[in-house]
């Protein structure tokens, strides 16, 4: 049983899938301290930020936020919440449907987004060139946009 089990943590797809995790979880600890510290904020409430300054108007639908972020509705929520007392986010409602909720981007969020951006995407950039050349960086990029759900929307880290 052992050697079974031995067997399957060395195939190339469970060590490719222990890795991505691995590095997953490094970046983004390394990424958030560095965001928190400098900008105050998470990578969720940064993220947040990006889209909504992307969206018509600076605002979504809570429920489209969530999809966008790939955060439960009570995940949605707890994000926003913080966003909000931050006054980083308001609630809007809409005109035409008192059951509709928006999440739209504030003055205050949008300087706070502009000024913590060049210095996450120079982390970000750091990071990565600290470890692998270009061509791997590409390579790594076109890798994982094969798999499911991952190369769907706007890649850049920095506001429209």
């Amino acid at each position: 049983m052992a050697q079974v089990l031995t067997e399957q943590a060395t195939e190339p797809a469970v060590r490719a899938w222990t890795r991505l995790l691995r590095a997953y979880v490094s970046t983004t600890r390394s990424l958030s301290a560095e965001l928190l510290e400098g900008h105050g904020l998470t990578l969720n409430d940064y993220e947040a930020l990006l889209v909504l300054s992307r969206a018509e108007e600076g605002r979504l639908k809570r429920v489209e936020l969530a999809r966008s972020l790939m955060l439960t509705p009570s995940g949605i929520t707890r994000l926003l919440e913080g966003l909000e007392d931050a006054g980083l986010v308001e609630r809007a409602s809409c005109k035409t449907d008192l059951r509709v909720t928006y999440a739209q981007l504030t003055d205050a969020g949008r300087e706070k987004l502009e000024a913590a951006a060049s210095d996450h995407v120079a982390s970000i950039r750091a990071l990565l060139e600290q470890h692998l050349v270009h061509d791997e960086i590409d390579a790594i990029a076109e890798i994982l946009g094969k798999l499911p759900a991952v190369a769907e929307g706007d890649e850049s880290c920095s506001p429209g």
